[in-house]
């Protein structure tokens, strides 16, 4: 398999992962009492997640001034 195939396919993983934690966030805060730490640790998770993304889709699409 190519290197930007394997990049598009953990991509995806981490997107779908993103998306998750933020619907998981979105149902933790209509619901109270929620615990705020959790929330927190939720948060910095997917902070985390959404740097990895952003990394990887730099590799993939590389920022090339024409």
């Amino acid at each position: 398999m190519s290197e930007t195939r394997e990049l598009k396919i953990k991509l995806a993983i981490l997107q779908t992962e993103h998306r998750d934690l933020d619907d998981v966030i979105n149902r933790m805060v209509l619901t109270p009492p929620y615990d705020q730490l959790q929330l927190q640790r939720l948060k910095k998770k997917k902070l985390t997640l959404k740097d990895q993304i952003a990394k990887l889709e730099a590799l993939i699409v590389p920022d090339i001034i024409a």
